[in-house]
C-alpha cells in the first residue's frame, strides 16, 4: 500500500501525540503548516511541567533534553510516526487527522476575502442604482459595520440583502405603519424591531437617505423612520397648519382663524382637495400661534414643523406641492434650524422667508449682544451658502422668537 494513502491509526495516535501535554507541539506544527513551512528543526517550550517532559519521552522514546526549556526536532517526530506505523504519512497526516484539513493562510484569506466581496454585491448594486446612497454604502463597507453585526460572510449576505431590500422600498409614500412595511418587504412584521441587526443597519441607511440629524433614543429612532415615512402608528404623526383649507374640518377652522392638527390618519385618508398658490412654513409654534392672534381667518396660509419634519408635515407639503402650491421657509438661524432647512429642501422646494445670509446680519444687529452664543456641529445652508458662513462668522443663534414681530407682519393676508 503507498505510504502517502496509508490510514492513520487513529486510536495509537491520540495516546501518543493528541493529549493535552502534547498540545503545544501539535498548535506549533500545524502553524508551520497553514503558513507553509518545513516540519523540520527544533521547536521548544519554556517552562514545561513534568507531565509535559513526559510525554515528549513517550513520544520519542528517550528523553528530549534537560535545561529550563523543552526542545523537540520535528524530524524525530515525524520518523517516530512513520516507523511505528501510527500515522504512515508522517507528521503532517498526523496533525491533519487530530486538527483537521490544513488550509495555506495565504489561500484561507483570499477565500474569505472572496467570500466577503460577494457579501459586499448587494451594497455595490445599491451604490450603482442610486448615488445618493453610495457614500453610505462605502462605510459600511468599509467601516466594517457588516462585519460586526454579522460575522461571517454569509451572515452578512443575508443581513446586506436585508437592509437594500429595505432602502429601495424608501421613502413609503404614502407613509404606512413600520411592522406593515416589514411584514412586506421582510416577511416578519418584527423585522425592523429595536435590536435586529437589519434594523440597525437600515436606520443608519435611512438617515443617509433623508438627511436626518444624528440622535439617540426611541424618540429620535422613531422620527428617523418617520423621516422615510414608516411609522409605528397613523395617528401619532402630526403637523400644525392655520388657514389651510380643502377639507370640512380645514374649513371650519380656517373660517375662525383657530390652529388647526393634522393626523398622518386624516392626511393618507382625506388630504386636502384643494391649496393656495403661496404656503408659508415656519419652524417654531409660536410663530403660528401669534400669526393666529393676530390676524385670525386674514392670516396667510401656514404649516408649523415644530421641529424636523415628521411624517404627517412631509405628507401634507408633498400634496400641497403636488397641487400646486409654493413654498416660503422661515426656521432658527442656528446649526440645527440650518440642518431642519436642509432637510426639507431634500422632500420639496421651497425659497427662503427672511431665511438668508442678510437677513440672519441684519437680526444679529438689532438684537445685539443680546443673542445667545451659537453652539452644535456647523452645517451647511445649500438655499444660500452665505448663511452658513455668516453663522460661524457671527456665533450668534437667532430664534424666530427673536423676530416674531416681522414674521407675523409677512403673514398678514387679505
Amino acid at each position: 500500500m503507498d505510504v502517502k494513502g496509508a490510514a492513520v491509526d487513529e486510536d495509537r495516535l491520540h495516546r501518543l501525540l493528541g493529549g493535552v501535554e502534547l498540545a503545544w507541539l501539535v498548535a506549533r506544527v500545524r502553524r508551520r503548516m497553514e503558513r507553509g513551512q518545513p516540519l523540520s528543526g527544533p521547536v521548544s517550550l519554556a517552562a514545561p511541567t513534568p507531565a509535559q517532559r513526559v510525554a515528549a519521552e513517550r513520544l520519542l522514546g528517550r528523553v528530549p533534553g534537560g535545561g529550563a526549556s523543552l526542545t523537540v526536532r520535528l524530524e524525530s517526530v515525524d520518523t517516530v510516526l512513520r516507523r511505528s506505523g501510527v500515522s504512515p504519512g508522517g507528521l503532517e497526516a498526523a496533525v491533519a487527522s487530530l486538527t483537521g484539513p490544513v488550509v495555506l493562510l495565504d489561500e484561507a484569506r483570499r477565500i474569505e476575502g472572496r467570500a466577503w466581496e460577494e457579501a459586499y454585491e448587494p451594497l455595490t448594486l445599491l451604490a450603482e442604482d442610486l448615488p445618493r446612497l453610495a457614500e453610505w454604502a462605502a462605510r459600511v463597507r468599509d467601516g466594517g459595520v457588516a462585519r460586526r453585526l454579522a460575522g461571517t460572510p454569509v451572515s452578512a449576505r443575508l443581513l446586506l440583502d436585508q437592509a437594500v431590500r429595505v432602502l429601495r422600498e424608501l421613502p413609503a409614500v404614502p407613509a404606512l405603519s413600520l411592522s406593515v412595511f416589514a411584514s412586506d418587504t421582510l416577511g416578519s412584521a418584527h423585522a425592523l424591531d429595536h435590536g435586529t441587526p437589519v434594523a440597525t443597519l437600515a436606520l443608519s441607511g435611512v438617515r443617509a437617505l433623508t438627511g436626518h440629524p444624528e440622535g439617540e433614543g426611541a424618540a429620535w429612532r422613531r422620527a428617523v423612520w418617520a423621516s422615510a415615512g414608516l411609522l409605528r402608528d397613523d395617528v401619532s404623526s402630526t403637523v400644525l397648519t392655520l388657514n389651510l383649507r380643502g377639507t370640512p374640518a380645514l374649513e371650519w377652522m380656517a373660517d375662525v382663524g383657530d390652529p388647526c392638527v393634522l393626523t398622518l390618519r386624516q392626511l393618507a385618508h382625506r388630504p386636502p382637495r384643494s391649496a393656495p398658490p403661496v404656503v408659508h412654513i415656519c419652524e417654531n409654534p409660536a410663530v403660528l400661534s401669534a400669526a393666529a392672534d393676530k390676524h385670525g381667518r386674514d392670516a396667510r396660509p401656514l404649516v408649523c414643523l415644530q421641529g424636523q419634519p415628521s411624517a404627517a408635515a412631509l405628507a401634507l407639503l408633498n400634496h400641497l406641492h403636488a397641487l400646486g402650491a409654493a413654498f416660503c421657509y422661515h426656521g432658527d438661524f442656528d446649526w440645527g434650524g440650518l440642518r431642519i432647512a436642509t432637510t426639507l429642501l431634500q422632500h420639496v422646494p421651497w425659497r427662503p422667508w427672511r431665511y438668508t445670509a442678510d437677513d440672519y446680519r441684519e437680526a444679529v444687529a438689532a438684537t445685539g449682544t443680546g443673542s445667545l452664543p451659537l453652539s452644535g456641529k456647523p452645517a451647511p445652508s445649500p438655499w444660500d451658502p452665505d448663511l452658513a458662513l455668516a453663522l460661524a462668522e457671527h456665533g450668534m443663534r437667532i430664534e424666530e422668537e427673536v423676530v416674531l414681530d416681522t414674521l407675523v407682519a409677512d403673514l398678514k393676508g387679505g
